[in-house]
């Protein structure tokens, strides 16, 4: 048989197989995880989460994305340009009923799983007289980046503080990296920014010399949000020693985070996602320390308001948490 013959034949054992149900070629799913910025948590994380759906999954190529955070994160999902998104609760909600930063234009978005609690920062340094909230008033604070939750939230502490964004304040819209260089260059007094402890930015700040990291306590104001936008947020505190120099806790406003993706995405798909960021979780740890807190015990209904993707239902059920 000569090397023309050959291949036709091969071709033909190939469709035969095929059409008989045989053994064929998978198709590869690519994933697309939608984070956030360099200095934050998101990014870190959602590359080791891509890492871990490339390594143990069966034909699936993922990748992260940088992007603004989870305002932009919602809007990918929304036109399917990313398939998973790293998102706080609050954009989440916005974002499924077509409020706000998303009017006219719902996202139909799912919860994965629960992550982590993102807790807000209010960070200045010494020399800038900005002690508590109300010190921010006549200052240059940048409040995040656009279609970062970040901003979304941060505008909710200032007027929960009797604060106005665009009156009070000489507003720059940076993220946490940028924020963070900014402040030591002396162009911004202040930022905001919502992440996972410790987040790199704010570490780095901290770590600079002649440079004394302030943290802002605003645990006060959580009752004031709660009342406007629905108990999605609780008071707690940054410990003391997270960062370099800080030798006390900070109150703060914390909001969940959570992994989403489209409703219609594939139910196995979803269900293997969520499997493997479970069962592979001391993975996630070694990227990030927040993933410790990826439990069984945190996927609770009451722990996201977005409804539950099926996949992701289904795999909860089988580890014995009732959705």
């Amino acid at each position: 048989m000569n090397r023309r013959e050959l291949l036709l034949s091969g071709a033909s054992l190939a469709a035969s197989t095929a059409l008989l149900g045989g053994p064929a070629l998978a198709q590869q799913v690519n994933i697309a995880i939608a984070t956030g910025g360099t200095g934050g948590v998101y990014y870190p994380l959602g590359g080791g989460m891509a890492n871990l759906l490339t390594k143990y999954v069966p034909n699936v190529a993922a990748t992260a994305r940088v992007t603004g955070g989870s305002v932009d994160n919602l809007k990918l999902i929304g036109t399917k340009q990313s398939e998973v998104a790293l998102v706080m609760v609050d954009a989440a909600i916005d974002a499924l009923k077509g409020e706000d930063k998303f009017k006219g234009q719902p996202v139909p978005v799912r919860t994965l799983m629960v992550l982590y609690p993102n807790c807000m920062h209010v960070v200045s340094v010494e020399g800038k007289g900005i002690d508590k909230m109300s010190d921010l008033k006549g200052k240059r604070v940048s409040t995040g980046s656009p279609g970062s939750a970040t901003e979304v939230m941060a505008f909710r502490v200032i007027e929960a503080a009797g604060l106005d964004k665009d009156k009070d304040m000489r507003r720059e819209r940076l993220g946490v990296a940028e924020s963070t260089n900014a402040i030591k260059d002396g162009k911004i007094d202040a930022y905001f920014w919502v992440g996972g402890l410790p987040t790199a930015a704010v570490t780095d700040l901290a770590a600079s010399p002649g440079i004394k990291l302030k943290l802002v306590d605003h645990s006060e104001v959580v009752e004031n949000m709660n009342k406007k936008y629905g108990g999605i947020y609780s008071a707690g505190a940054i410990p003391p020693k997270t960062y370099p120099g800080q030798d006390k806790p900070n109150t703060i406003s914390i909001v969940q985070n959570i992994l989403v993706a489209n409703a219609d995405m594939p139910e196995k798909v979803a269900y293997d996602i969520v499997k493997t960021f479970i069962d592979k979780r001391d993975e996630l740890i070694a990227v990030h320390g927040e993933a410790r807190n990826i439990l069984l015990a945190n996927q609770l209904p009451k722990n996201s308001p977005i409804p539950w993707h099926p996949g992701a239902t289904k795999y909860f059920n089988e580890r014995g948490v009732k959705m």
